[in-house]
């Protein structure tokens, strides 16, 4: 069962690459992607999380505008495509479609019915606003960007959220930061690891600013929370 169709709530369907866990009933996750698509990193981290005992679903949120997006970080050309796709995505019927995905997973037969998501980079952006939106019971964010121009977002958030934030993240300036750590910081169902001296996707392997030390670190932090929260 390598993909299911998930059918989005204002019509059409789309393709969710799926990791069953070796025993089910299991709780589900939902992993967010990258602006890279559903690529062999994405893949590889779903299962990753179905090695940890989890039903691992990730979707194609790029579907609306190219179906089957499988790019790396690793050419100037695949940037340039991914920052296309990027200013192209619909954030509100991204989220939409995630929320389709976490309904479809909880429906599946080898799901507990508990569910949550984690998202990296973009997907980092919206496990913030699955937490925010959704009735996901634990979301995880690393790196999200853009969280400062949705500040207002965290008051609906009411199930555990873990955000994981890089200090020197190319992509979110110190004044970013300083608008929504805080926020988070202050928020009682919120919780927030900088990681000082770290660049934008310092957990993605293979990266240019992978840091294992801080990966590893980042990621315990993840199966110790979705532990606690889903298990």
């Amino acid at each position: 069962m390598p993909y299911a169709t998930v059918t989005a709530k204002d019509g059409g369907s789309f393709q969710a690459y799926v990791a069953t866990p070796a025993k089910s009933p299991a709780p589900a996750l939902v992993v967010i992607q990258e602006i890279f698509g559903v690529n062999k990193v994405m893949r590889d981290l779903t299962d990753s999380f179905a090695a940890m005992g989890y039903l691992a679903i990730c979707p194609d949120i790029f579907w609306r505008i190219e179906p089957g997006i499988d790019i790396t970080d690793q050419t100037e050309a695949e940037w340039q495509k991914a920052f296309e796709l990027f200013g192209k995505f619909d954030v509100d019927a991204g989220v939409q479609d995630l929320i389709a995905t976490l309904e479809h997973a909880r429906g599946m037969a080898e799901c507990t019915g508990k569910a949550g998501s984690v998202g990296y980079c973009l997907g980092g952006k919206l496990a913030y606003l699955m937490a925010a939106r959704s009735n996901a019971q634990a979301n995880v964010s690393y790196y999200g960007v853009g969280l400062d121009e949705l500040i207002a977002e965290a008051n609906g958030i009411s199930a555990p959220f873990l955000a994981h934030v890089a200090e020197k993240d190319g992509f979110v300036p110190p004044e970013a930061q300083a608008k929504f750590v805080p926020v988070l910081e202050a928020h009682p169902n919120a919780a927030v690891h900088v990681y000082q001296g770290q660049d934008h996707a310092f957990a993605r392997v293979g990266g240019k600013h992978y840091d294992k030390a801080s990966a590893d670190l980042a990621n315990q932090r993840t199966r110790d929370f979705l532990a606690r929260h889903l298990g």
